[in-house]
């Protein structure tokens, strides 16, 4: 039973502040709050849509599209009775995680685009760096040519996600599927923010090196922490010419591998914009063509993604495939039962492993966006 999240105001009202906190770098404590009291927002607008539709539509103890064991497990929740009266860790059922993962996945097109991948318990992937050449020859003749390529078979470096899950007292008479539902929606939004900011803006201090950090051959990493990038330099999107000339730029600069081996880019790349300044480019990119319809398009296959954790003034262009991005393991719950346990509910710690970094520091540039008033208006019309 998916739940409408443009439906939950004060949610996103927080959800807001959390994100511009973020962009304007604002301290670790100042940052921490503003993500408690989106998740605080959110547990209190579940609580009250979940109590109008069970009210409303008498849905109470219907499991729809549960299976057995989602049912039992869940039930378990309620009863208090998921560690066998221990406070150990439990691993939700599989198609629970499944159910988080791709539904998290499919409500964050930052996440999607990113091609985030949900892997086994245990993250290890190997890396290859084609090279060599295909060769003509004679059909009898010998090996003209051979293909090899360097692999590596790499351990990656994960860090755990934690998040707090609140379920009040009301919730758990709502019975198996509602319970779910609940639990299920504070841990996609929970995480997916976190995924979200870590994956474009991560120091990789105890979490994924951002799209947005230097992860240079000889970069200087301090405390674990590694350093911003540079501008790349300033897009205006000032008329069309120069909208072509600045993009293609950003194109080509992504067109070439650290080590200067050339990589097509054309068609690949994506401009990571904040909301309102998404809306800026498209319009600076829109003409009306002759029969007076209004046509946005941007040159070189060139992708737009929205996402309020991109820094204030900024663009990050890159190539999605060149960026790993991955979730691994189960998604583990324990009941937490230390100094922040609730009166009226439980609270509970949702875990699972993640990792994200760039092949190499060419996969993302990072750019100053600066558009002026009449930006694209040669771009007005086609005729």
């Amino acid at each position: 039973m998916p739940i409408d999240l443009n439906k939950l105001p004060n949610f996103q009202a927080k959800k807001d502040a959390f994100a511009e906190l973020v962009r304007k770098g604002g301290d670790s404590e100042t940052q921490a709050e503003a993500y408690s009291n989106m998740m605080n927002a959110l547990t209190g607008d579940l609580t009250e849509y979940i109590d109008q539709k069970v009210k409303g539509k008498a849905e109470k103890g219907q499991a729809l599209g549960m299976n057995e064991d989602e049912v039992k497990f869940f039930n378990s929740l309620a009863a208090g009775d998921l560690s066998h009266g221990e406070k150990e860790e439990v691993v939700f059922p599989e198609t629970t995680v499944d159910h988080i993962f791709k539904d998290m996945v499919k409500n964050h097109p930052f996440l999607q685009l990113l091609k985030l991948q949900n892997t086994g318990l245990r993250l290890k992937f190997l890396k290859s760096d084609p090279k060599g050449a295909a060769k003509w020859g004679k059909v009898n003749g010998g090996i003209q040519g051979q293909l090899t390529a360097t692999f590596s078979d790499e351990d990656a470096t994960q860090s755990k996600l934690t998040a707090f899950v609140e379920v009040p007292n009301d919730v758990l008479e709502y019975g198996a599927p509602w319970i779910k539902t609940f639990v299920v929606t504070q841990i996609q939004e929970a995480f997916a923010a976190a995924l979200e900011e870590a994956f474009l803006t991560g120091d990789g201090k105890d979490k994924p090196i951002g799209l947005n950090r230097d992860v240079s051959e000889n970069v200087s990493v301090t405390a674990g922490q590694y350093p911003e990038k540079k501008s790349a330099g300033t897009l205006t999107f000032k008329d069309a010419k120069t909208a072509i000339t600045e993009l293609k730029n950003v194109v080509k600069a992504l067109s070439k591998k650290e080590n200067g081996k050339t990589f097509v880019a054309r068609g690949k790349v994506v401009l990571a914009l904040q909301p309102g300044a998404s809306l800026d480019v498209e319009a600076a990119a829109t003409m009306q063509n002759v029969n007076g319809q209004w046509v946005y398009a941007l040159p070189f296959g060139i992708q737009t993604v929205e996402s309020e954790y991109v820094p204030e003034g900024k663009v990050i262009a890159f190539v999605p495939e060149r960026y790993d991005a991955f979730v691994s393991g189960g998604v583990e719950i324990k009941e937490f039962d230390q100094t922040l346990a609730l009166e009226d509910g439980h609270l509970y710690t949702a875990k699972r492993f993640a990792y994200g970094k760039a092949e190499d520091d060419n996969v993302a540039k990072v750019y100053d966006l600066k558009l002026t008033e009449d930006a694209g208006d040669s771009a007005e019309t086609g005729k």
